[in-house]
């Protein structure tokens, strides 16, 4: 099956086409770098992340580009506030966000480029919309003339005087439309700023001569994306929210300026609401935002919970759909992705072979099924791989790709119970489980999922080795009560545990626990 993909200009599928054959570029719209990272600065890398391995693994050679705005009014504001340079307060909270990422296993991203690094980039391309006469200066600060784009406002369906609404640029003094987008803006006196040829003095022997200022908020992405993908590449992504102003603009000064296709393929990510339950016992779901106090930042989520149930979470949704997010929510994602960690060490345990590392072999899979319960698995085994490919070739639907995963889970923990392959067991039906739990993870790494065993910690919250330590005690105490045929102290123990979601089984080769 081809990939399809939802292009927010065409508001269709379409069968994704690159624009050379064999590569993607890639360019995802990053953080303004002013305040610590949030729920929703992860949401686009992580999803990203996952698009450029699954479209690796198609074969394609992907090149993926995430930028950082450090300079910004909102840094300006921010450092004032604070009383430390802009610079340094970019560098600060740019050191967060890439710890996070790592974190997360965000780690196929090419470049994280700075709008600080692209001036030259960036004052070449306003110049060359002021050529096209689609630029013009007010006072040093050098605006966009939308009227110079015939098909403005085709990504959001706006038009061009509605574009001042929900822009963050400040309207200025002068321009010629109302509409008209800043590209350039002249430094106040002691505000950071680069040398330009806007907003200098009249000076009679040599002319004109130039000022100082800084980008605008959309000239950075053009400038940045162009350079290092081309003036047209393939996909632009980012949240739903910034379809306008800031991709509408982007579209509009880079096909004015060159005349091509800015990007062929637009794909938006939905935004982050956070779930709360009200006094009625009802839940409702709220833009996550600074005024309603429920930002969530990345910090305090990591310290919370394992990176690898944040981003399973994420992936759990599809990319279009919002995301509600609640502490119930992510819980009820570690207990199902701990189900399949669970499978996964169950089969390891029962084989003794690699689970992880080894990619499933359907040529061994099909000589393995010879009675017709193997057959019935071996069935269900190739049809998930066609179902989880067809869900991600359905415009990247990772929520219908891990339901998948669950069920073809499912389908092996019964195939090793009605086997009982915790027992001796048959060799071969042995094997035709490890190689369904190959399976699994073959599936998952093609989306940054189950790569490898869980790690220390990643269970949960919590100091996981006194907790291990712990639960050896009390197995070891409920074993002797029963050796003792104390059976209702032994009884006990295994109820009161229940009650706090903690489950015993009892195999041939010990007890074993696990938290729901």
């Amino acid at each position: 099956m081809a990939l399809r993909i939802y292009n927010t200009l065409t508001r269709q599928k379409e069968t994704f086409e690159s624009v050379e054959p064999g590569k993607v570029g890639i360019y995802l719209c990053g953080p303004t770098v002013y305040k610590d990272s949030h729920i929703g600065h992860a949401v686009g890398p992580v999803i990203f992340d996952a698009f450029k391995k699954y479209l690796t693994y198609k074969g394609y050679q992907v090149r993926l580009i995430v930028n950082v705005t450090d300079v910004d009014d909102k840094i300006i504001i921010e450092s004032q506030r604070l009383g430390i340079p802009m610079e340094e307060l970019a560098r600060q909270v740019s050191a967060g966000y890439f710890a996070a990422m790592e974190k997360l296993g965000v780690d196929s991203i090419d470049e994280y480029p700075r709008a600080t690094e692209y001036i030259e980039q960036i004052i070449n391309l306003v110049q060359r919309l002021g050529e096209n006469d689609a630029a013009y200066e007010v006072d040093g600060d050098v605006y966009f003339d939308i009227s110079r784009c015939k098909d403005y406002g085709k990504l959001s369906h706006r038009k061009p005087e509605d574009q001042i609404e929900g822009s963050r640029e400040l309207a200025g003094d002068g321009k010629r439309n109302p509409g008209d987008f800043a590209l350039w803006k002249k430094s106040a006196e002691g505000e950071i700023g680069w040398d330009c040829p806007w907003g200098g003095e009249q000076d009679d022997e040599q002319g004109q001569k130039g000022g100082r200022g800084r980008p605008g908020w959309h000239i950075e992405c053009s400038a940045m994306s162009m350079e290092l993908l081309g003036e047209t590449f393939d996909i632009h992504g980012g949240g739903l929210d910034l379809i306008f102003p800031h991709h509408e603009n982007e579209i509009a000064q880079s096909e004015t300026a060159t005349g091509k296709t800015f990007a062929k393929y637009w794909m938006h990510n939905g935004l982050t609401r956070i779930k709360t339950k009200q006094s009625s016992g009802e839940w409702s779901a709220e833009k996550m935002s600074k005024s309603l106090g429920n930002i969530r930042s990345l910090k305090e989520l990591l310290s919370q919970y394992p990176p690898a149930v944040i981003r399973f979470f994420l992936l759990s949704t599809h990319y279009r759909r919002p995301i509600d997010f609640s502490d119930e929510a992510i819980e009820a994602v570690r207990k199902g992705m701990m189900n399949i960690y669970r499978l996964l060490d169950r089969v390891l345990r029962i084989t003794g072979d690699e689970v992880y590392s080894v990619d499933f072999d359907p040529t061994r899979a099909q000589q393995l099924a010879q009675s017709d319960p193997d057959r019935q698995l071996h069935e269900i085994i190739t049809q998930s791989q066609v179902r989880f490919l067809e869900s991600l070739d359905d415009d990247f639907n990772t929520a219908g790709a891990s339901a998948v995963l669950f069920e073809l889970c499912g389908a092996i923990n019964r195939y090793i119970d009605e086997q009982k392959l915790e027992r001796p067991g048959s060799p071969e039906a042995k094997q035709l489980a490890l190689e369904g739990a190959r399976m699994v993870t073959t599936l998952s790494r093609t989306i940054g999922l189950f790569e490898g065993p869980l790690k220390t910690g990643d269970t949960g919250p919590g100091d996981e080795t006194l907790t291990g330590k712990l639960m050896e005690l009390l197995i070891e105490l409920r074993a002797q009560a029963r050796r003792d045929k104390n059976f209702a102290l032994a009884d006990t123990i295994r109820d009161k545990l229940r009650d706090i979601d903690i489950t015993l089984e009892d195999r041939p080769d010990g007890t074993a626990w696990q938290k729901d």
